[in-house]
């Protein structure tokens, strides 16, 4: 028996309560898809309609829909462009709205659906009647129909959608958001609609797909963390509490588990509901003897990934340097090392030292999102450590450059400069710090050891680097896959340390007191 894709997504937003005709208008989109554009739905479009239009009660109108957001992850060539299609004509033809906005980050994507609408449309009689003019231009693509309904076309960019009012925004491939300019400038065309809705199609994202992770670690944080993800590293970006979740994001994901066997083809179904409809098992098979492993994952099996091909460090370097007895030593002199990503969400705090047995100990103190809680942090914290704080930073080209200033005004810390070829040095000192971990390595330098810490084991695993010439290199935050400034804190840190003249022996309080690692 061939084998079919699962209707029900592994991981999704629960209903109110029973879904049924009069409670979710995802019913009347599967009659119209059906009996007026002729459309065969497969039963995982049927489910996501029904559950994604959930309605509730609504005194003024008698109903209005759940969801402003719907966030639907599904694996390539499942039907998103057709379900898209059938949302769109609907809310023109039978909800009469005034205006659907269609965008992606490449507009030839949004144009797909925009032409298989009106492609559809003109093959339609009774559709057709109400066409009054298409717009064939290309980047400004418009279907016009009576009563000033409009369906039109634009790129995903900072200009896109302002001074509009939209009814219905289509995103196509939210993963190809990288930054929130058009996100900032779209969602907001629907305020002024009740029932203004925001419809998302995505394959799985990475480190850069900076709105697509943020919606869904703020899914996953209110449906438990099913993966793991949140308690792992995205616990800083989620809700302080469940106040925050006004139940008006609708996400459904349809995935193979993050640690399913990606050879295993019953996970398969999990991630492609069109199996057996549209998609043929040969195919996903034919995939998954030739790609590449990460690009099956993310492509075929919807999964995230969030590690590089080719570390940054020697296999099983960063591994072996894990030691969780680890401790800096009482008597040793602290180095700090502070950094921000490189979308300034996150800022990061490290703190380096010697253990008792001489070699390094290297630890995030301090792991937040934003960047206005910094200054306050060292002015609270620089009073605990006799001795001063000694805090490294890079100084130029950076975005942590911008808080050099208020951080070393701070009584008590003194901020070290980094910069120049100085950030390639220290990088590679800690690269030779951390390959001297392994039993067989040819580096002479002091091991550096550490504790298990999602974020900065995370950042550790997935860092790019950036060539200087000459064989040397820097970390590079944009194209490193996730936030990687835990990583560039430690390397400013142990570069501090390493950088140093010796000192004379001072007493220096302990990292530890009365206070532990905590990430916010």
């Amino acid at each position: 028996m061939e084998r079919k894709g699962c209707e029900v997504p592994r991981i999704f937003t629960p209903p109110l309560r029973e879904l049924t005709p009069e409670t979710s208008i995802g019913f009347e989109v599967i009659e119209f898809a059906e009996e007026v554009l002729g459309f065969n739905l497969m039963p995982y479009q049927r489910w996501l309609l029904i559950h994604a239009l959930e309605v509730i009660d609504d005194a003024e109108d008698g109903w209005r829909l759940r969801y402003r957001i719907v966030i639907a992850e599904i694996g390539r060539q499942n039907g998103k462009t057709t379900t898209g299609c059938v949302v769109a004509l609907f809310f023109l033809y039978q909800l009469w709205v005034g205006l659907v906005l269609g965008t992606a980050q490449d507009v030839s994507n949004a144009e797909d659906t925009w032409q298989m609408c009106v492609e559809m449309a003109e093959a339609n009689p009774e559709l057709a009647g109400y066409i009054k003019h298409v717009w064939y231009t290309n980047g400004a693509k418009r279907l016009q129909l009576t009563n000033n309904r409009d369906y039109r076309v634009r790129a995903s960019n900072r200009k896109a959608g302002r001074g509009k009012t939209a009814d219905l925004v289509l995103m196509d491939e939210l993963r190809e958001h990288q930054t929130w300019d058009a996100w900032a400038a779209l969602s907001k065309t629907g305020m002024a609609r009740k029932n203004s809705l925001i419809w998302c199609m995505s394959n799985a994202g990475d480190g850069t797909s900076v709105v697509l992770r943020h919606f869904r670690l703020k899914a996953h944080e209110r449906l438990g963390d099913p993966d793991g993800i949140v308690a792992a590293f995205g616990d800083s970006e989620t809700p302080a509490d469940e106040t925050a979740d006004d139940g008006t994001l609708g996400f459904f994901e349809w995935s193979a588990p993050p640690d399913a066997d990606p050879g295993d083809e019953e996970v398969w179904a999990q991630a492609n509901p069109a199996l057996g409809y549209t998609i043929d098992i040969d195919s996903l098979r034919s995939a998954y003897a030739n790609d590449p492993i990460d690009v099956f994952k993310t492509e075929s099996l919807c999964q995230w990934i969030t590690t590089s091909i080719t570390p940054p460090f020697p296999v099983d370097a960063w591994e072996a340097g894990k030691d969780e007895k680890s401790t800096i030593a009482k008597e040793s002199p602290l180095w700090w090392g502070v950094d921000i990503s490189a979308d300034r969400t996150h800022a990061s705090i490290a703190v380096c030292g010697r253990r008792e047995d001489g070699s390094w100990h290297a630890e995030l103190v301090e792991y937040r999102s934003g960047t206005a809680w910094l200054a306050d942090w060292f002015v609270n914290t620089a009073p605990n450590y006799k001795a001063g704080m000694k805090v490294a930073l890079q100084s130029k080209g950076s975005p942590i450059a911008a808080y050099m200033d208020i951080i070393a005004a701070i009584d008590g810390v003194e901020v070290v400069e980094c910069s120049g070829k100085d950030v390639a040095g220290w990088s590679g000192r800690l690269w030779d710090a951390v390959a001297s971990c392994l039993p067989d390595s040819e580096t002479d330098a002091t091991p550096i050891h550490h504790i298990s810490q999602p974020a900065l084991d995370l950042a550790a695993n997935i860092a790019a680097t950036k060539p200087m010439g000459d064989g040397a290199w820097v970390w590079d935050r944009h194209k490193s896959m996730e936030d990687i400034s835990p990583l560039i804190a430690v390397t400013m840190a142990f570069g501090s340390a390493t950088a140093m003249e010796k000192t004379k022996n001072k007493v220096h309080d302990s990292v530890y007191q009365e206070r532990g690692v905590r990430t916010v």
